[in-house]
């Protein structure tokens, strides 16, 4: 599966690596492209954390907006050139897309605050089997037996994962995980399907995308009953807050973009998917280790199931 299928992910052009010092000493410098790579996981892991650290319920809405205004003026900046290049047709679907993505952030940002930030990686990191489930569906195409087990493993492991204290209803967050799970899902999909955005800049696909989302976003600030007014939150964030908004703006946006791009074209595709995949692994390490959460004896083993079955269909997909 590509980058882009990542649940954190931006879209990534598979670029073939491009020669360069590699060849003098490979070793060394795959180490030294994986090693940022890995670090984007670990970013994207702590994302979910850092999001319920300074989320209320109340609040979800007014710190969407936050987050994004903070940095799509520099992804604009950087990017205006390019994006003067789009067509009409390019905006309209980016725009489009940019819909589905603030979808996808409410039900991500709602989710983590109703639930641990171990389970909402754990969950969110489902989007790589529901992606090629459903495009076996859109193409008629019958899935590898292999992958059709490893989903069923994955979600008995959301199952466990959810039942920390016994069998009871999984909770309002992890509903929502597993629905942001499917918009990504839908996400992935509309971008490899959506024919005007084909061949289209990377950052401009993606600062369209966010402009979009950040003008839904924007809109929903204004409608009473949505929360406090962005400025109002802002104006009562202390040190810890500001880090942890700067902290979701800054490093798990332009930072995440502009390595992807930069080892893809140092790399593979897949291998960066690959190193991206371990995200759950950090989220559920950030979740136990900062956050003092704990996953239960049947957490631990859904959350083991979840990783396994990830893995494996992540394999059983990209498998020649």
């Amino acid at each position: 599966m590509a980058a882009a299928s990542s649940p954190n992910a931006v879209p990534v052009p598979a670029t073939a690596p491009a020669p360069g010092p590699a060849a003098a000493s490979p070793g060394r410098a795959a180490w030294l492209t994986d090693l940022p790579v890995l670090l984007v996981a670990v970013v994207w892991g702590a994302s979910y954390l850092a999001a319920k650290d300074i989320t209320t319920a109340r609040t979800v809405v007014a710190v969407l907006v936050l987050r994004f205004a903070l940095v799509l003026p520099v992804l604009v900046a950087v990017g205006l050139r390019r994006l003067r290049t789009l067509t009409a047709a390019q905006w309209r679907g980016a725009g489009a897309l940019g819909l589905v993505l603030s979808v996808i952030f409410l039900l991500e940002t709602y989710g983590v605050v109703h639930t641990s930030a171990t389970n909402a990686g754990l969950i969110i990191s489902l989007t790589m089997i529901f992606t090629p489930l459903a495009e076996a569906v859109a193409t008629r195409t019958r899935p590898p037996r292999a992958f059709l087990g490893a989903a069923g493993l994955s979600v008995a492991g959301v199952v466990l994962l959810t039942q920390g204290g016994g069998f009871t209803t999984p909770s309002l967050g992890d509903l929502l995980m597993l629905l942001a799970a499917g918009a990504r899902t839908v996400h992935v999909l509309a971008m490899a399907r959506t024919k005007s955005v084909r061949g289209a800049d990377a950052l401009s696909l993606t600062t369209v995308q966010l402009g979009g989302a950040v003008a839904v976003f924007v809109v929903l600030a204004a409608v009473p009953g949505t929360g406090p007014a962005p400025w109002t939150v802002a104006a009562g964030f202390g040190p810890r807050e500001w880090a942890g908004l700067v902290f979701l703006s800054v490093f798990c946006t332009p930072f995440a973009f502009f390595t992807q791009m930069w080892a893809v074209r140092r790399t593979s595709p897949s291998r960066v998917s690959l190193l991206l995949g371990t995200e759950p692994l950090w989220a559920a390490a950030a979740g136990i280790a900062i956050g003092g959460e704990r996953l239960g004896a049947a957490g631990l083993v859904g959350g083991v199931l979840v990783l396994a079955g990830t893995m494996w269909g992540r394999r059983a997909v990209t498998r020649p």
